[in-house]
Order: structure tokens, then sequence, then C-alpha cells
């Protein structure tokens, strides 16, 4: 076979790994990859985003929802930095990209040529493995362990840096995809011995309560979770990355965990006798203060990665391995059971919940539009199976929170890193993935200003992304912990906003501005009947608040309702 170009191999490597979608904006050092991406055209879609950090977050976008590797590709410099962010957010919410840098020439490394950065010092912190590629015949086997780091255990980005001349180099292409590197288990063998010391733990637990995580969703285990819920009739409560791993109809779950979150399963936590934790990692916004979190009880930890095993929390037993072998192992071990009298105890308090909160958040009297009446639409609308992608902020959290969900994968979020800007270039990365599917992103007024020229991808794109603003005139969580917690001096939060409508329909994109409720439900209607892109104004209550809220420092048994 005759010899083939780096750049010519990186794009083959890409089809040999199946990938039919990359997002990024070229540049000099990057440049022979982009000419060879032009030939490949009927092989792998390019799409120009318009910044290399929404190439990022689309990437995650596609990744969260398909459970495929994302892929995103810069040029050196400022735009391998760009994607920092992007880097930094997939690391802690356990998302597989394959981030691709162009890099000047290997002779140039280290002279501080134009546009050179080492974007390999600057991403090892954030990524699950990174390479600098300075021969072409690196190319095919540092791509082929990106791809099965990336995936494999706890998923997690991985960069690749590429020297220009390795680019133009020549040399002899073969792929080979790996399914192992020496020295790396991605998944803990299944010690049955504490399969089967959990299951007697669980058996005779008489308020036994189940938190899971997003280890359930990326490790396909939703069947399993729900097949152990069942048959011990156990209440189980979810983490904002967990969520829609379980529909949320589903009797026995009881919601929410969290600052935020539900009343019930954050009070319940402090008063059940085992914790079952599931694919999730025990983080401050769900333990609160961690020397007072579920001492009463016996904790078991089902994990993947073992780093996480009492790194915040103390357990009892860990169960390592992947949560869909371990989960479907337990359950022939547990007894069938249910917990009639403790699961009333968490209805008891969610109708408390109820009336001092979420009745009027959901059905409110008052003249002002609230974020959770325009979630209660959304629901309606789009009968729980639409995914919901949201930035970060107040917005957020309602979203969460009253957002019903039938199908897993459908709750794409910013959650350990918190990404103002993630959600429009999420939401259109989602909805590249899976187009068959509504796609509505729930963004705040503050953060879609960070990514808001992603309008010009979706409108060339036409990807038709249902775009919901929720425009409070503030940067909404700040300023509510500011009016808690700083005697309302409202420091830098209160936005001074363009005519969000007119900027949409710039970029040729249907736009609506709601601000009384008669005009919501049709509004929220027309925007989900529609077969292309969508962008609604909803003008809610300035200094409305956030509750359940468990304020920083505080036991989850402090959770305030107003």
């Amino acid at each position: 076979m005759p010899k083939i170009s780096g750049s010519e191999a990186v794009i083959k490597c890409l089809i040999n790994e199946g990938v039919e979608i990359i997002y990024g904006y070229p540049g000099g050092a990057i440049m022979p990859v982009y000419d060879e991406l032009f030939k490949y055209q009927d092989k792998i879609h390019h799409v120009l985003t318009r910044h290399e950090q929404g190439a990022t977050h689309a990437a995650q976008g596609f990744a969260r929802i398909s459970g495929k590797v994302g892929v995103a590709i810069a040029t050196s410099g400022p735009g391998a930095t760009n994607l920092v962010t992007g880097l930094a957010d997939a690391q802690i919410d356990s998302t597989p990209m394959i981030c691709i840098t162009g890099q000047v020439s290997s002779k140039l490394l280290g002279s501080d040529a134009f546009q050179e950065t080492d974007i390999i010092g600057i991403s090892t912190p954030i990524t699950k493995w990174n390479y600098q590629i300075t021969k072409a015949s690196e190319i095919p086997e540092i791509f082929a362990k990106a791809f099965y780091i990336a995936k494999s255990g706890r998923p997690g980005p991985v960069l690749i840096d590429i020297t220009k001349d390795a680019q133009f180099e020549l040399f002899d292409f073969s792929y080979n995809k790996i399914n192992g590197i020496r020295s790396y288990n991605p998944t803990p063998e299944i010690d049955k011995n504490k399969i089967k010391e959990a299951a007697k733990l669980i058996n005779k637990a008489k308020k036994p309560l189940i938190v899971w995580g997003q280890g359930v969703i990326l490790g396909n285990a939703e069947k399993e979770l729900i097949d152990l819920v069942e048959k011990t009739g156990i209440p189980a409560a979810w983490t904002i990355l967990g969520a829609s791993a379980i529909p949320t109809e589903h009797p026995l779950n009881v919601g929410m965990l969290g600052m935020h979150g539900n009343y019930a399963p954050n009070v319940k936590t402090n008063e059940c006798d085992i914790l079952i934790a599931i694919g999730m990692r025990f983080d401050d916004r769900v333990t609160g203060d961690v020397t007072r979190y579920a001492k009463q009880a016996q904790i078991i930890h089902f994990e993947i990665d073992p780093a996480e095993v009492n790194k915040n929390i103390e357990v009892d037993i860990a169960v390592l391995g992947n949560a869909k072998d371990t989960l479907g192992e337990i359950i022939k071990y547990v007894e069938t059971n249910s917990h009639k009298n403790w699961l009333k105890e968490f209805s008891d308090l969610y109708k408390v919940e109820f009336n001092k909160v979420i009745d009027a958040e959901i059905n409110p009297t008052k003249k002002g539009l609230t974020m959770g009446e325009v979630i209660k639409h959304i629901n309606k609308h789009t009968k729980g199976d639409a995914a919901i992608v949201t930035d970060v902020g107040q917005h957020q959290m309602v979203a969460c929170r009253y957002a019903n969900f039938r199908n897993s994968k459908s709750n794409i979020t910013s959650g350990g890193l918190g990404t103002m800007g993630f959600a429009l270039p999420a939401a259109l990365g989602a909805k590249m993935a899976a187009p068959h599917r509504e796609v509505v992103a729930v963004i705040g007024d503050g953060g879609y200003q960070m990514t808001i020229q992603e309008l010009g991808t979706i409108f060339q794109t036409k990807a038709a992304v249902k775009i919901v603003v929720l425009n409070n005139d503030f940067l909404g969580m700040v300023r509510q912990w500011q009016q808690l917690f700083f005697e309302k001096r409202y420091a830098s939060t209160e936005m001074v906003n363009p005519d969000f409508v007119k900027i949409a329909e710039g970029y040729y994109i249907k736009a609506k501005r709601v601000n009384k409720r008669d005009d919501l439900a049709p509004a929220i209607e027309e925007m989900i009947k529609s077969k292309e892109p969508y962008f609604l104004e909803v003008v809610v209550e300035k200094e409305a608040n956030v509750f359940p809220m468990i304020p920083t420092g505080s036991s989850v048994s402090d959770i305030r309702l107003s």
C-alpha cells in the first residue's frame, strides 16, 4: 500500500473508530488535518463551531446522549487553550471525549514560536490521558489507545497534540483497535464476598436508602438498578448527573439529593440505617458537612473507580466493578421486600415540601412567571420524552427538580465543574447525536451570553434545538446567596441584557418573548411543535429563590424550605 501522510492517518483513525461527527475550529497548526477532512466529507461531518469551547461542549452533549466518544479539534496556542474549560468539565463529569490539537513543528518546540503553547502541561491535570505526537508513525497506536482510554472504565477526556511536521510526514499506515493496555485496569474484578456481605446488610435493613449517580448511566445499568429497587422495595434518590436512570414517575424514585434537592431524601439520609451508594462520588453538593453525613448508617459503595472509595466518606463495604455487573450480581442475593412504613415517611415529607415550595412554584397565583411553571409546560408538551440540557444556576436546579424524565440519558448538565455557557453548544451536540429526540436547552440569561455565538452554529447546521432562556436580569444563583447571606448586597450580579429575540432573529432563528402567563403555554406548544430551531425568552420573577436549600457547610438535615 502507498504511504500516507500523518494528517490523512488522523482521519483514517477516526473512521476506524466509527466517528461520524466532529466539532472544531481550523487554524494554522491543524490545517493539514483539515485539508484531509475536506477530502473525506462523505465519511466524517465536521461542524464549525464559533468558538473552540463550544466545540468541546458540543462534543460533550454528543457523548452524553449517545454514550459514544465525542470528538473536538482545534489549532495550537489559543485554539488549544480554549478547549481547557470543556476538558475540565468532561474530566470531573466522566464524559468520554477526544480533543485533537495541532502544534508547531517539533524543531520549534520550546522556542516560543507563534501560537506555541504547552497544551500537554496545561491539560495534564484535567485529562484522563494526554500525549504529544512528533512522528507520524505514532498516530495509529496513540489514537487506538486514546479511544480505549476515553471510553473504558470510568470514562473521561483524552487530548492528543500533533506537531505540524508529523501531520505532513509520510508512513505506512495500518490501524488496529485495542482492548487492553498493560498496567491499565479500567474495570476492577468483582469480589463475590463483598457482594454477599452487601446483600446481607441490605436484607437486614429496616430503613435502607439507595442513592445513585451517573455511574449507573455510564455503565448502562439502568435495568439492573430498577430490578434491584423493585425487588427490595428500597426508596431511591439521585444526584443531578444520575437523573433519568429511573423514570421520574417510578413509585420508588423519591427525588433529588443535594443542596437544592428534595426535602425527604436529604432529611432521610441522616435517618436511614443502610445507605447504598451506586455510581456516585459523594460530592460536597450532595453530602453537605461530611462530618454530619449519614453517621448513623452503614454505607455500601458500588463504584468502578477505586480512587473514589473512602475519598470523601468512609464506607463499610466497597463493591468495586461496573454497576451493570455488580448490580446484576447482587440481585441474586437480596431478598424480596417492601418498606411501606419507611416509604410513607418519604411521602409525608414530600407533602410538606409540596405545600411549602412546589405548589407555589409550578402552580403560581402571583403575577410574575416562575421557572417551575415553565418546566411544567415543557413536561406537558414533551410528555417526559425530551432531553433537557441545562446551564448552571437557578434555572438548572429548577429544571432538574421539576423536569419529568421517562428515558435515560435525558438530563444533560454541567455537574461537577458548574460551567456557565455549557448548555447551548451541548444541546447542539445532543440534537445532532439524537436527531429523533426532542432536545430543549433551558438556560439563564447570564450563562446564555457566554456562548451565545453558537446560535450561528445552530443556524448553519439547522439542528432543531429548542432554546428557552429564563430571564430574570440577574446572575440568579449568586444573587440568591447575596440576598440570604450577604444582606442583599447585589455586587455585580444585575444584568443589563440585550434584545435576545432580535439576536436570535439575526441568526435567522424563529424567536418569541413571553412575559404574561396567558401567553406561556401557547408559546411553549408552538416551540415544541416546530421542526426548526426555536428561541423562546421567558421573563421570570427577578428576585425569586430556589428552595429547598442546604446552606454551605450545613448538614443535609439542615435543609431549609424557605
